[in-house]
């Protein structure tokens, strides 16, 4: 059976942190769907066209990843592309706690999927997207804090 995970969030940007799990995973899974999920939650900064291009963008060299989004439960879209398994970064204890809930209610709804939690690298510990939303929103360059491969023009709040 082919082993696929699904790595599930709004990555409203993609970071190098992000970049880094995935990166990390591809060598536990035949398959990796980086899932660009909708938080009723959140509101948008990017809009999802632009977050699907730019993480295809990252890793088009890499057969092994493939990019969508999905508006729903995690769960559902697990069942929809065959995915037995949720992918998760973790910074701090926090996310932890957070991920560990999320987790268990997820294999509640649906007892077949397991949640693989890997550890951010220490340097991108402080890194997250509303952090990095923030440094250009205010014009800030927050080019070491978004994947090299990008071109870092597309982040401008104009377009």
């Amino acid at each position: 059976m082919e082993r696929v995970a699904i790595f599930p969030g709004s990555f409203d940007p993609f970071t190098v942190g992000h970049e880094s799990i995935v990166k990390r995973a591809i060598p536990l899974f035949d398959k990796i769907v980086i899932m660009i999920g909708y938080n009723a939650n959140k509101r948008s900064f990017f809009p999802v066209e632009k977050r699907l291009k730019w993480i295809r963008e990252v890793f088009k060299d890499e057969s092994k990843v493939t990019v969508e989004s999905h508006e729903g439960l995690t769960v559902d879209f697990c069942k929809k592309v065959n995915a037995q398994y949720i992918l998760r970064g973790l910074r701090t204890s926090a996310d932890f706690e957070f991920e560990r809930a999320i987790a268990q209610v997820n294999k509640k709804m649906h007892p077949k999927i397991e949640s693989v939690f890997l550890l951010t690298m220490p340097e991108h510990t402080p890194i997250n997207s509303t952090i990095v939303r923030d440094i250009i929103f205010h014009g800030g360059d927050a080019s070491q804090f978004l994947p090299a491969s990008l071109n870092m023009s597309e982040f401008k709040l104009d377009e």
